[in-house]
């Protein structure tokens, strides 16, 4: 994985049902080849203590095109003793300018979820 302080990509996942951070979460990042079609595996991670997952993709490999930041909020559910209604979630983005800076966040309950373009 990048290093953390050069990664123009970030995500922080939060437990919003008992307010502490999404840790030991598994997730992927993808770009779509828009040529075929097909999602490209870039990423395989898991959320810190903090919820962070540091380090998904470098600059020189983040180019413009459309992302997928897949959560496997049904596992992270199950490790808790815990039933959820969503097995995993994904979150799809289009990167026109790969020289900004984003964040993805993910505020995460048994039954709900949402996400935004953070900073």
């Amino acid at each position: 994985m990048a290093a953390a302080a050069s990664c123009p990509l970030t995500t922080h996942v939060l437990n919003s049902a008992d307010g502490v951070p999404a840790s030991r979460l598994a997730l992927t990042l993808h770009r779509l080849d828009s040529d075929l079609l097909l999602w490209n595996l870039l990423t395989v991670g898991t959320t810190n203590e903090d919820g962070r997952c540091p380090g998904l993709v470098s600059r020189d490999a983040f180019s413009p095109g459309m992302y997928k930041l897949r959560f496997e909020t049904g596992s992270y559910w199950q490790s808790r003793g815990q039933t959820s209604f969503y097995p995993y979630v994904e979150v799809v983005f289009t990167i026109t300018d790969p020289e900004q800076r984003f964040h993805v966040p993910l505020l995460l309950s048994r039954f709900s979820y949402s996400t935004y373009r953070g900073s």
